[in-house]
């Protein structure tokens, strides 16, 4: 288990042992931010690193010849039969189910006797090898639909700065709105158990449904609902929905558009919904203006936590200080991301596949059966 080396004695600019966080984990790799010049717990690169406190844990990555915090365990093979890939791939598949049942933290802490008492496969090192070399060309294919659905979501990001600026600074000087002058913010219906009598059955959606500029519609509820609830917090296309509360600090606000994919539809009180005035405003413009530099700073800048949960208000959202291009501007964002979006959504789909023949392959390796 890692251990955190004197604040003094750690620094930016290559002095010393390279030092591994829970924040330097990388996709497979860490990625080396920091030095300390007096290492008190050291890794290998033939070691398997596992996050064991904070957000992140449960995250593996392969090793690295470093010093680790205490948010960081070093698991080493203590005779050579025991392949690193393997043993990468192993890890992975039961950290988070560790995590998932870890006990006094809702983030999830992972303790030396949790990992010390998984039982690994004792296979001879010649099958290690091979299972390994089949998951890293499964992951790699994994990886590069990541990576193709990063550099879109980017390329997103890019026309939106192209066309209006920074929306933190507003260089090209576009006047301000306040979010309650251009557009309706609304609650949603609280799920409780007295909804069981009510006479109509609608679809719902939750926070597990909204991402940020993304719908995942997998799983989607059911509730009961009045006449007149069904008429006030029906969902209609080009609605925006935020996320009201979250453990992440990061993922309070997100937003994402609704498609009306499903009709009819409501939303709980765990998500915020936003009408467009669409002679004020472009929904695309408002969803992606939510999601900017300048939405998540209001959010987070707004957000109140209690009891590990962060949260924003109507009155928050109401609030924010929206940026107004003249709408035909707006339009022409809307078009351009158009084509964007559709590709976007097919990259996630093959994704979604991938990650499925991943996880199989997975399973199959650890079971026997690959």
């Amino acid at each position: 288990m890692g251990q955190a080396p004197p604040g003094d004695t750690c620094n930016h600019d290559g002095q010393g042992t390279p030092f591994v966080k829970a924040g330097e984990f990388g996709v497979s790799r860490p990625v080396i931010r920091e030095w300390t010049t007096r290492p008190l717990q050291l890794a290998k690169s033939t070691d398997v690193l596992v996050c064991v406190v904070g957000a992140t844990s449960g995250k593996v990555n392969l090793g690295a010849d470093c010093a680790i915090g205490r948010s960081v365990a070093a698991v080493r093979p203590i005779y050579d039969q025991l392949d690193q890939g393997f043993a990468y791939h192993f890890l992975k598949t039961q950290t988070l189910r560790l995590r998932g049942g870890s006990q006094g933290s809702a983030q999830g802490v992972l303790t030396r006797g949790m990992l010390a008492g998984l039982e690994m496969p004792d296979l001879p090192m010649s099958e290690q090898r091979r299972i390994a070399a089949i998951l890293d060309k499964a992951d790699a294919i994994r990886r590069k639909r990541q990576e193709a659905i990063g550099l879109t979501e980017q390329l997103l990001r890019s026309t939106f700065l192209e066309l209006f600026g920074d929306p933190v600074t507003n260089p090209r000087g576009w006047p301000v709105k306040l979010l309650r002058e251009i557009a309706l913010v609304t609650g949603g219906l609280q799920v409780t158990e007295k909804r069981s009598a009510l006479p109509v059955e609608v679809p719902y959606l939750r926070v597990a449904n909204v991402y940020r500029d993304e719908l995942n519609l997998k799983e989607v509820k059911l509730i009961k609902v009045t006449k007149q609830e069904l008429g006030r917090a029906q969902l209609a296309a080009g609605d925006i929905l935020i996320v009201e509360g979250h453990g992440n600090a990061d993922e309070i606000g997100r937003a994402a558009l609704w498609d009306g994919s499903i009709t009819p539809c409501v939303h709980q009180n765990h998500l915020i919904r936003v009408s467009a005035n669409p002679e004020a405003v472009h929904p695309d413009y408002l969803n992606a203006f939510v999601n900017s530099a300048a939405g998540r700073r209001h959010m987070q800048r707004m957000g109140k936590t209690t009891s590990g949960l962060n949260t924003i208000s109507t009155e928050n959202v109401r609030s924010m200080g929206v940026l107004l291009p003249p709408l035909e501007l707006q339009k022409r964002f809307a078009n351009r991301i158009c084509s964007t979006r559709s590709f976007l959504q097919k990259q996630r789909g093959i994704f979604a596949c991938s990650e499925k023949l991943f996880n199989c392959l997975v399973q199959r390796a650890f079971s026997g059966q690959l």
